[in-house]
């Protein structure tokens, strides 16, 4: 990648601090396309949060402003959730899938959040309080050095966020020591069809945006086996290409990404590292 990792993640993180402040008022917020969907208007969150796989009965489950339309899927729909797991969502961002997560994982279960963004957690924790989760918390941390202990838990989900890691392999590497041996991931984000032109790469808003970042599939599947991961299986989404599209109108942008859904395995037996 041709801008510095610093410089990446700076911009991320303040492109997602603009996108809380903006859902906390009501309005739209610039370089993250897709956070144009926060609205004060349910039914318009209802329709993005459905096209991208949730249900109604998903979004009446969680504190009004935890949903702010940032995903590219549903992990959950992957994840086979059981009562008493531990789960961590990376790039939990309002806490919409934490929220979900732990109606899954029930009172003995336990969900940890993490967030490299200030504004985003604040957020995030005053919807917990709001809606009563006392077995969710959100940490602040990069996902690149999860703010967690060697083997944890028994699943990692995320929406969307590792695409904008200017580090994946260090993120995959570190997902594996906080994972439990047999934990597994399930992750929902955007991957590279075809190579990007460097003017598309390089441009700042499609990063923030969640298109620019994106790695080929057989990139991401070598760091993931690099990392020690097994059953490693990555399942593009052609249908994807419809509201990435929309993400950035007249780019061109969808002949490059789709969504995908990502899942693997940490073998059995294996050690935190």
């Amino acid at each position: 990648m041709n801008m510095k990792s610093d410089h990446v993640r700076q911009h991320v993180r303040k492109s997602y601090a603009e996108v809380a402040e903006a859902s906390n008022n009501g309005d739209c917020c610039g370089e993250v396309s897709s956070c144009c969907g926060v609205s004060d208007d349910a039914a318009i969150n209802t329709l993005i949060s459905t096209r991208l796989g949730y249900s109604e009965d998903d979004l009446a489950k969680v504190p009004d402003g935890a949903d702010m339309g940032l995903g590219c899927g549903n992990p959950r729909a992957i994840a086979s959730l059981k009562p008493g797991e531990v789960v961590i969502d990376l790039g939990s961002g309002g806490g919409f899938d934490a929220f979900l997560a732990a109606h899954e994982v029930g009172a003995s279960g336990h969900v940890i959040g993490i967030d490299m963004t200030p504004t985003m957690l604040s957020k995030a924790r005053a919807n917990a309080e709001k809606g009563k989760f006392s077995q969710v918390e959100f940490r602040l941390g990069e996902i690149e050095h999860i703010p967690v202990a060697d083997n944890t838990a028994d699943i990692i989900i995320s929406n969307c966020v590792i695409n904008l890691s200017p580090h994946k392999e260090l993120v995959f590497k570190d997902a594996f020591r906080v994972l439990k041996a047999g934990g597994r991931l399930a992750i929902s984000d955007v991957v590279a069809t075809a190579e990007m032109p460097d003017e598309m790469k390089n441009d700042p808003m499609l990063h923030a945006g969640c298109m620019a970042g994106a790695s080929l599939i057989d990139e991401l599947e070598q760091m993931m086996a690099d990392a020690g991961f097994e059953q490693i299986r990555i399942v593009p989404k052609d249908e994807s290409r419809d509201f990435i599209r929309d993400w950035a109108p007249g780019r061109g942008v969808e002949d490059y990404v789709v969504s995908a859904y990502i899942e693997a395995v940490k073998p059995s037996g294996s050690c935190c590292c």
